[in-house]
């Protein structure tokens, strides 16, 4: 393929998905991420679209939402290894919120193992996801439907979360960054989010590095609100989302980092999916109540169940 039909086919991907990573514009033109990411460079000195570490978006730095049978095909491998870590901070018998998206659906697959579980959710993928798992109970919000996402909205949505209270909740967006925390293109989804937040506990976001420094327009849950970030390992090219790292666990959000997804989209027992990572600097300290710190899964007291939980790969300061 020469270089002109390859950029104007990244340049279809990106505005029919609104942003697209390096990886999957490489996998789809069958070339390097080293020459797709010199045909980023050029499109964007054009001014048809932005980069973004890890991928493009359109112009105008806020990405548009992406309809679902798009972002089904995104960071495929990095969602199975998020939601494979994300799920094993969950314990049997607890209930949890889980709002809408991809990374939160494949989540919902691997809670069906988790007995006693309550899940509530305005997700109808969450919910199909649940469906068949006998030991789960699953609670839908009420709302109206909003296809692009299959989740539901409005003030009906907003309203039957008014009085819960759950352990936890596990949310994913279309951005994260240190400055806003973590937001979304349309505002009534972000608007039923932040009520997902209100009813929990302690907020787990699910976000691969494609989503890190990117800002999208309705903020849903503040940084200082995140009290753990799942994500997975960045490139060794990709800076910026270092810096965004850094910058979050600065700011007190526990970061835990999935290594590459297990061949089958499951977690072996005994063999934890995550690489750890450390990052440089030296990290601002908290004392007891002034926020969340890094901390490993034994000093967190997480778990232990046949074949020993996933651990946590919590990055930790030299």
């Amino acid at each position: 393929m020469f270089a002109a039909e390859r950029r104007q086919l990244i340049l279809e991907m990106v505005r029919a998905n609104g942003a697209v990573s390096l990886r999957e514009l490489a996998r789809v033109v069958q070339t390097s991420e080293v020459t797709v990411r010199r045909d980023v460079r050029a499109l964007e000195a054009e001014g048809l679209l932005d980069r973004r570490h890890g991928g493009a978006v359109l112009p105008g730095g806020f990405t548009r939402e992406s309809g679902f049978p798009q972002k089904s095909h995104l960071a495929t491998a990095e969602k199975t290894a998020i939601a494979d870590l994300a799920a094993s901070l969950v314990e049997e018998g607890e209930a949890i919120v889980v709002g809408a998206g991809t990374t939160t659906q494949e989540l919902a697959r691997r809670l069906a193992r988790v007995p006693g579980l309550t899940v509530v959710t305005n997700s109808l993928l969450v919910a199909q996801a649940l469906a068949h798992a006998n030991r789960v109970e699953v609670v839908m919000t009420g709302g109206t439907l909003r296809g692009s996402n299959y989740a539901l909205v409005g003030s009906g949505a907003e309203q039957s979360l008014q009085g819960l209270r759950v352990s936890r909740a596990f949310l994913s967006g279309s951005g994260l960054t240190a400055e806003r925390g973590l937001s979304t293109s349309n505002m009534l989804s972000a608007s039923v989010d932040r009520a997902l937040v209100q009813a929990a506990a302690e907020v787990v976001v699910l976000a691969d590095h494609t989503k890190l420094g990117t800002d999208t327009m309705f903020q849903t849950v503040p940084t200082d609100v995140i009290t753990r970030l799942v994500t997975d390992e960045p490139p060794g090219h990709d800076d910026r989302a270092g810096t965004e790292l850094q910058a979050l666990a600065d700011q007190g959000v526990q970061i835990a980092v999935a290594g590459p997804a297990v061949p089958g989209g499951e977690a072996t027992p005994g063999r934890p999916p995550r690489r750890d990572m450390p990052l440089p600097g030296q990290r601002r300290s908290h004392g007891p109540g002034t926020g969340p710190q890094l901390r490993s899964a034994a000093s967190m007291g997480e778990p232990q169940g046949p074949g020993e939980r996933a651990r946590v790969a919590d990055l930790r300061r030299r």
